[in-house]
């Protein structure tokens, strides 16, 4: 359920913003920046987030099934991860929807923009700038016990 606050300071993420969301969201950013259209940007944002995860949550001691080694001949436009296409829709699905399209396009993506313009890291701002983003439920709560 998306939130219907009409001001943007007000808006809430749906779910959680965790630092897979930060760091796919920057990693996409910098493929921009390369000139890579937005589709392809998003779609090796999301891959290299969970290639990432799954090297710090694999219990193989950081292995993962991708090697990073670049395969010779030209790039791909999406990658895989298993047999599943990491695409444009997967980063809208995984990230935007999850937490909102709302506060995606009205919060956290000109946040991290902002961050990034700034000349910030995602080491700088994976935990800083998502401290004050919680779900409304969670900030209803917060709010009603500083009463």
């Amino acid at each position: 359920m998306t939130s219907l606050n009409t001001d943007d300071d007000k808006l809430h993420p749906d779910k959680a913003i965790r630092r897979f969301d930060v760091f796919a969201e920057y990693t996409r950013l910098e493929r921009l920046d390369k000139d890579y259209p937005e589709d392809e940007a998003k779609g090796y944002g999301i891959w290299l987030a969970k290639v990432v995860a799954a090297r710090k949550f694999s219990s193989n001691s950081g292995e993962s099934n991708s090697s990073g080694k670049k395969r010779p001949g030209p790039e791909p436009k999406f990658r895989e991860i298993g047999d599943e296409l990491q695409t444009d829709e997967t980063f809208d699905h995984d990230i935007v929807d999850r937490m909102g399209t709302r506060f995606y396009s009205k919060v956290f993506a000109p946040a991290v923009a902002e961050a990034k313009a700034h000349g910030k890291s995602y080491e700088d701002i994976g935990d800083p700038i998502r401290k004050d983003w919680k779900p409304a439920s969670a900030a209803a709560r917060k709010k009603s016990s500083e009463k």
